[in-house]
């Protein structure tokens, strides 16, 4: 295993720029921050106020050998030709996500990667969540016998952050900004299930032009319906997940991974109706405590350090990609998808990435 340091350059000094530094690479010793480019000066002051280099210019930082990887972490309408420029350099890329405008954008950029022989990848860091670990293990780990319904829920209730994330020219809407997290979640929990349809609805809640929520009912082979939700306009939160199998069910209420799974031990007996409302029900009679059994979530131990970890090791030729661009390929047409659903009010059942 290689023990090389290797030089990162960061292309977009912002929120999200800022971040990969201070809370990851600064943090590992395999890396090393050559230096950062930004269009506003002002963050360019701020980056050498914290002791980092500041280039002239996005070619200026492209220029320096000893900078292996850019982090791409601008607006999502500029991520294609900043992409394109650092590759034509023989830089391997990390892009923040969404990593495309579109399809075709896409496309553009791993036939780039594959010329030039270098890493390209997408920093779809909600793979290392918490609650969606646990989700996946308890799935895998048949904790809930056979599982088809799951639903994955993201609310708020300030709208879409005052930005450049509100405007359609920049890849604004939460379709783009939280959509592309649960829609990769959803690939991985499917794993090798096709995907049958898929149909959405967009949330115009405050008016704007970007989408600021969405519900997308996604149909899998082997009986498996997946719900997608964002809300910001919602003073009432639903569960995060809402997992439902054969033999047990599972809940994770918010982030702070508060949940249980219950879980079936024994057949009941003949159920004895009870009241509902202005009505009796036998069907809807809640299961004695006898024949279930409340368990905690999986413990899991997970760190989105492990995404730059691989990154580098796929560099190095010594790991695969975890983050493929088969899986940037089908999230992103997946998108795609969606938009067209809720502008034609449809289902979709054709999808490219599966033929």
């Amino acid at each position: 295993m290689s023990t090389k340091v290797m030089g990162v350059g960061i292309i977009g000094y912002g929120g999200i720029g800022s971040l990969h530094h201070k809370k990851w690479l600064k943090t590992l010793p395999q890396f090393k921050l050559c230096g950062v480019w930004d269009i506003k000066p002002e963050r360019l002051e701020i980056a050498e106020q914290e002791g980092i280099h500041a280039y002239k210019s996005e070619a200026d930082l492209l220029a320096d050998k000893e900078i292996e990887l850019v982090i791409i972490a601008t607006p999502n309408d500029v991520h294609l030709p900043i992409a394109i420029n650092a590759m034509n350099a023989g830089k391997h890329v990390v892009c923040e996500k969404p990593v495309a405008m579109s399809l075709d954008e896409l496309k553009e950029m791993i036939a780039c990667s594959r010329k030039n022989k270098v890493i390209f990848t997408v920093d779809q860091n909600r793979r290392w969540d918490k609650d969606f670990r646990m989700v996946k293990t308890a799935i895998e780990n048949g904790y809930l016998g056979k599982v088809y319904n799951i639903e994955s829920r993201v609310y708020g209730s300030r709208g879409i952050p005052g930005d450049w994330r509100k405007y359609k020219a920049h890849g604004g809407g939460m379709v783009l900004d939280w959509g592309v997290h649960l829609i990769d979640q959803a690939i991985i929990i499917a794993g090798n299930r096709k995907l049958l349809s898929l149909y959405t609805t967009l949330d115009y809640a405050h008016g704007g032009e970007c989408d600021d929520g969405f519900s997308v009912c996604f149909k899998f082979e082997d009986d498996l319906t997946y719900l997608c939700e964002v809300r910001t306009n919602n003073y009432i939160q639903m569960p995060r997940w809402y997992v439902a199998g054969k033999d047990g069910t599972l809940v994770i209420k918010d982030w702070s991974c508060d949940g249980e799974i219950v879980r079936k031990v024994k057949e009941d007996a003949e159920a004895k109706p009870i009241a509902a409302s202005s009505g009796m029900t036998k069907t809807m009679a809640p299961r004695t405590e006898a024949t279930i059994e409340h368990l905690p979530l999986p413990d899991v131990d997970v760190t989105v350090a492990d995404f730059f970890l691989n990154v580098r090791a796929a560099i190095r030729g010594e790991e695969k990609q975890n983050i493929t661009a088969e899986q940037l390929l089908a999230s992103t047409e997946i998108m795609e998808a969606m938009f067209r659903s809720a502008e034609t009010n449809s289902v979709i059942t054709e999808f490219e990435f599966q033929k």
